[in-house]
């Protein structure tokens, strides 16, 4: 049992499954200061609890699965740990190197590094009303790493393109006929799906699942340096004024113009 207090997660243990939620429904479970933090301690903790057989990640609320970074939070300068002072590639990497089945329950919106999120977890089951898409190059921003080039392993180059270049929303019937979800159900039946999938892996050699979950990973775990590497150069293009500009914009409700602060 994890016994923690969190601040904006919840965590609950129950038939070898543990659930964290991101409990921020009034902010579309937009990702702030510390939270982090707390999503990559509790996956951690589930990540090595031997009672354990799944993960669900999910978020409060029916608005939103998660929306990424909180842009109002953007004002008060990063902080703590990882290359951007915010441990995105940490909990990328957590999800990733948990020795047994991450899945995302999407409800509502998963958007920019919720989309990120929903894609890197091993599975994604979402309920008929989820919207999946970026916003990276509208507020100034991008992840370099698994949320591009593990995106394209999935979904193909050129619709992992369209995604990043135009910004799209997607219904969850066309997020699961490029790739990104595994299956789609009615509302009302999501939590249900889910527990179903979640007894089915239970019930599975929790050895045999985490040799295979480290097979599939192999392939791909190339991303790992090359994010790093990117996100040394998102960590400086930050710092400019184009960058900035996207979330001043959002900020103050208008479109940003990127053009006239373009670098270089």
């Amino acid at each position: 049992m994890n016994d923690k207090e969190y601040k904006d997660i919840l965590y609950v243990e129950k038939d070898h499954v543990a659930t964290i939620t991101l409990n921020r429904p009034e902010r579309y479970n937009a990702i702030r200061e510390g939270m982090y933090e707390e999503i990559i301690d509790a996956i951690m903790h589930a990540s090595w609890d031997k009672n354990i057989g799944a993960i669900v990640l999910t978020g409060a609320g029916d608005k939103a699965f998660c929306t990424g970074g909180d842009q109002g939070d953007k004002g008060k300068g990063r902080y703590g740990t990882g290359t951007l002072g915010v441990p995105v590639e940490i909990l990328h990497n957590a999800i990733r190197d948990a020795p047994k089945p991450v899945i995302a329950k999407v409800r509502g919106y998963a958007i920019g590094g919720g989309n990120v999120m929903a894609t890197i977890c091993d599975l994604t089951i979402a309920c008929e009303s989820a919207i999946f898409g970026q916003v990276g190059p509208k507020v100034g921003s991008v992840d370099p790493g698994f949320g591009t080039a593990y995106l394209a392993r999935i979904v193909g180059e050129k619709k992992a393109r369209e995604i990043w270049y135009l910004c799209r929303r997607y219904s969850a019937a066309e997020a699961m006929a490029m790739g990104l979800v595994n299956t789609v159900v009615p509302d009302d039946e999501l939590d249900a799906e889910v527990d179903k999938w979640c007894a089915e892996i239970c019930e599975k050699s929790p050895t045999a699942i985490a040799i295979a979950k480290s097979s599939f990973n192999a392939s791909s775990d190339n991303i790992r340096g090359m994010s790093r590497l990117g996100f040394e150069a998102v960590n400086l293009y930050y710092e400019t004024e184009e960058s900035k500009e996207g979330g001043k914009a959002f900020r103050e409700k208008r479109k940003p113009d990127f053009r006239s602060k373009q670098i270089g």
